[in-house]
């Protein structure tokens, strides 16, 4: 029992921890498909909103472009007044005032409108030369969409690495009418325009400042980390590390073959065997393949180890395969945090199966010692029987079980998806098919116990079968025949068939043994009876009291037939008891001069040997002579 509890505790434990990341792993894609629904649904809603947008901005832009034209013309005439007009200057600068004013305005807007975008708006990267990200793009520009003006701008980038010896200098920022561009020679890598400066809050030259700064780091680290000298040095690294990893899973196998040296060893030394009461579970010879197999297994699982985790390192070194260091190390932590995750979510419902599976301990504790009071005869129960107690402790105990498994089943990792419910249903549906004859002899065994045909060792007809019950159990009764044969009869078979038992009376009552006798009507009646009482007074192990009785059970046609009937206790040797009343009936009637001629026997009593042996008769007896008479008639 403590096994099985030890077992069930690591089956919830190993369940839980699978089952919790199965869970999760259901609930993270159920997350996403949300978070994708969600996506949509506001890519659809943005779709509508920078639409709007753009077309708020093509107008803006339009009336920046006639307020710019508008104040050239203000700024040209206030430059041609004199320095007398006051009043008309005046006039202009106030005008020139309500463009800028109008200018802020259209900024300010413009900063309302991005900022309701920034948490939902989609950017696209612009990559650097391993696959980095350098900067985003929110923005379209001209004829460019977002997503074409970032891989636009990615391959200008990486022409970059092309040109010898790159400098800083080689990268200019250039101001135009309404963008500031960065410019290698007389190409564009990019431009940056008023509504770029707005999503990262800052102002176009900052931003182009920026974008120059990070785009010539990456250019001169990119031929760095790709020069002759570099690469030398990593290559070199590489093999270091492939070195070091060889060393180290040369040492993990050395070591572990002398492990196992020691394992051999140790044989019929440590290692004796485990041997529980009159069973071995583990020879020695066995106990050593077992902690061999273990240690190869541990061999593997380090040397498989050492490899995974040298390959971080590996890509560690080459630029190109540094974003794989994170991906390799997720692979395991991520495994690993969500099956600590799941546990540690996990406990409040183990806590409470633990809880359970004490409580209906101890409940079973209490009904086995009830059943071993009422089994002992120590606490009696009116109308229940004392052999009733162990069958009815299993039943309540597989009860309590069924019960417990109710109980907890809530609380199991994974108990409420599609697919515990449907294994769960698919396993009711099998054992209900599979096992409907087990049940049915399962049901009759119970029923049987309640009944209380027999007992153990009670001499017993089951059908045509007569032998003594030697085992009863839940599915067959098992009798040993008088010819020592074992006999296994389903319940359910004892259930559809006549029972006798000859034992459960006998110590009481005792048990009428009887046999007939056809004897002729030419014997006298109480001659028969007398013969025959003596006969059964004479077999051992007939009772004299109460004394053996004659029944004549039918007068038929040649011959009366008697059944001698005496009483024994001893019912298990009814073939020995018999054999010595017909030989004890034989004598007795030999002995009265009784001949046991019927059914069927003819004889010529004239001149013919009687039937009954030579040593009941006189020492004189001689057959008769034939008597034949003879007359003459005229």
């Amino acid at each position: 029992m403590k096994f099985i509890f030890q077992l069930f505790f690591l089956l919830i434990l190993s369940q839980c921890s699978y089952s919790q990341t199965k869970e999760q792993k259901s609930e993270a894609e159920k997350t996403e498909v949300k978070e994708v629904l969600v996506a949509k649904q506001v890519d659809s809603a943005n779709a509508v909103v920078l639409n709007a947008y753009n077309k708020k901005l093509e107008e803006l832009e339009v009336q920046r472009l006639r307020d710019s034209v508008q104040q050239s013309k203000l700024q040209s005439k206030l430059e041609k007044l004199s320095t007398t007009d006051n009043i008309q200057k005046d006039k202009l600068l106030k005008q020139l005032q309500e463009f800028a004013d109008k200018d802020k305005e259209r900024l300010e807007f413009k900063k309302r409108q991005i900022d309701s975008l920034r948490t939902t708006a989609k950017s696209y990267p612009v990559m650097g030369f391993f696959n980095d990200t350098l900067f985003a793009i929110y923005n379209r520009l001209g004829s460019f969409s977002v997503k074409d003006r970032a891989e636009a701008i990615s391959n200008r980038i990486q022409k970059l690495a092309d040109i010898y010896q790159f400098k800083k200098e080689d990268i200019q920022i250039s101001a135009s009418e309404s963008t500031v561009d960065l410019m290698v020679g007389e190409s564009i890598l990019t431009s940056i325009s008023e509504n770029d400066a707005i999503w990262n809050n800052t102002t176009k030259e900052e931003l182009a400042k920026k974008y120059k700064s990070t785009i010539e780091n990456a250019v001169i680290k990119y031929q760095e980390e790709t020069s002759t000298e570099t690469l030398s040095k990593e290559i070199g690294l590489a093999l270091l590390v492939l070195l070091v990893v060889g060393i180290i899973i040369f040492f993990i196998r050395k070591g572990f073959r002398k492990l196992n040296q020691k394992i051999s060893e140790q044989e019929g030394k440590l290692l004796k065997g485990i041997t529980i009461k009159n069973y071995t579970l583990f020879d020695t010879s066995r106990q050593v393949n077992v902690f061999t197999s273990i240690s190869n297994v541990l061999k593997w699982v380090l040397t498989i180890l050492t490899i995974y985790l040298s390959l971080p390192i590996l890509f560690g070194i080459f630029p190109w395969t540094k974003h794989f260091t994170d991906t390799l190390i997720e692979y395991i932590k991520s495994p690993a945090l969500k099956i600590v995750h799941g546990v540690w979510d996990y406990l409040p419902n183990l806590v409470t199966i633990i809880v359970i599976v004490i409580f209906f301990r101890y409940v079973l504790r209490l009904v086995y010692f009830l059943k071993t009071e009422v089994e002992n005869g120590k606490l009696q129960l009116s109308g229940f029987y004392p052999d009733w107690a162990n069958p009815t402790y299993q039943i309540i105990k597989v009860i309590l079980y069924a019960f417990m498994g109710i109980v907890i089943f809530p609380y199991l990792p994974g108990s409420d998806s599609p697919i515990f419910q449907g294994v769960s249903v698919f396993l009711g549906v099998l054992f209900t098919f599979g096992s409907s004859g087990s049940l049915s002899n399962v049901v009759a065994g119970l029923v049987l116990t309640y009944m209380r045909l027999f007992t153990i060792g009670d001499r017993v007809k089951i059908g045509e079968v007569v032998g003594d019950v030697i085992e009863k159990s839940m599915l067959v009764t098992r009798v040993r025949t008088t010819k020592n044969e074992i006999i296994s009869i389903p319940n359910s078979t004892v259930m559809n068939s006549h029972t006798i038992n000859y034992s459960s009376d006998a110590p009481k009552n005792g048990l009428i043994l009887h046999t007939t006798v056809t004897i002729g009507y030419d014997v006298p009646w109480k001659k028969v009876h007398q013969s025959l009482i003596d006969a059964a007074n004479r077999t051992e192990l007939l009772q004299d009291t109460p004394a053996p009785f004659v029944l004549q059970t039918s007068l038929d046609d040649f011959y009366v037939s008697y059944q001698i009937n005496a009483y024994t206790k001893e019912v298990s040797k009814q073939a020995l008891i018999y054999s010595n009343l017909h030989a004890n009936i034989q004598d007795c009637c030999n002995e009265n001069g009784i001949e046991i001629l019927s059914p069927h026997y003819r004889a010529a009593r004239d001149g013919s040997q009687t039937t009954i042996p030579e040593d009941y008769l006189d020492s004189n007896y001689k057959a008769p002579k034939f008597n034949v008479s003879i007359s003459k008639e005229d």
